[in-house]
């Protein structure tokens, strides 16, 4: 087998371990602690794999399209930690409308780094939805007269992605800090194929503007401390790694 092809091999794996990953959503069967848990290892599994490769090889891999469909036709609540997502999976995204009018995020990056941006996306757009029906049975959210509620599940929303920016960012600093020490900066190889590829593509960018909405502080603190909650562990061991083993196989 010749190493190109070796290296295509493991690729594949990789790219099959992800999206069976990305199958198991919490409605599947997976708590969110083991979703978030698996997000954490195949970012770790990536960092390992783009490590093996020298950097003439990183640059020879593929640049791929992941798409997240919203089925919005308005921004949504996750705008907030999606720009976070793809500095998380050293991809670019942008957003475009469908066929249909509605509403799509598009990461662009080396194909098994959007594929993990597209996971952690449906996984954070899952758990948003988790915790503001969790939220909708509180005191606090019942307390609100029935004809600002909606205004207040937004704002608990925009909080709760604020908040998963926040903590993204932080294990986007600790896998960089952890990588750094093996003396390669895997980000500035990895970004310079993303944009010399990407402006093949020549698109038009435009950085979105602030919707300028007003938001209900206590649902947005509230949103927030919801997720910071989120269990995002920086491995996966013990107890849940056999059941993932199991699911994902």
């Amino acid at each position: 087998m010749t190493d190109i092809s070796a290296r295509a091999g493991d690729l594949g794996r990789l790219k099959a371990r992800t999206q069976a990953l990305r199958a198991k959503t919490v409605e599947n069967g997976c708590t969110e602690q083991e979703a978030w848990a698996a997000a954490a290892k195949v970012a770790e599994l990536l960092d390992q794999h783009d490590l093996s490769l020298s950097d003439i090889e990183i640059r020879e891999e593929a640049c791929e399209r992941a798409v997240v469909e919203t089925h919005r036709k308005q921004r949504v609540p996750l705008d907030g930690c999606v720009n976070a997502i793809a500095v998380f999976c050293d991809c670019r995204v942008w957003r475009e409308k469908n066929g249909c009018g509605e509403f799509r995020y598009v990461f662009f990056g080396l194909s098994p780094d959007a594929t993990v941006a597209q996971y952690i996306t449906d996984l954070v757009s899952t758990a948003m939805h988790t915790e503001v029906e969790r939220f909708k049975r509180t005191k606090d959210y019942l307390r609100y007269h029935p004809d600002d509620r909606r205004t207040v599940r937004t704002a608990f929303l925009h909080g709760m992605a604020a908040s998963v920016a926040e903590k993204l960012a932080d294990m986007k600093s600790q896998r960089d800090a952890a990588n750094a020490t093996t003396g390669r900066d895997l980000v500035v190889v990895k970004t310079a194929v993303v944009e010399e590829e990407l402006a093949k593509l020549n698109l038009n960018l435009r950085k979105s503007r602030s919707s300028g909405r007003s938001v209900t502080k206590n649902a947005f603190e509230a949103g927030q401390t919801a997720g910071r909650k989120l269990a995002i562990y920086p491995g996966v061991s013990g107890e849940v790694a056999a059941r993932l083993a199991r699911k994902v196989g």
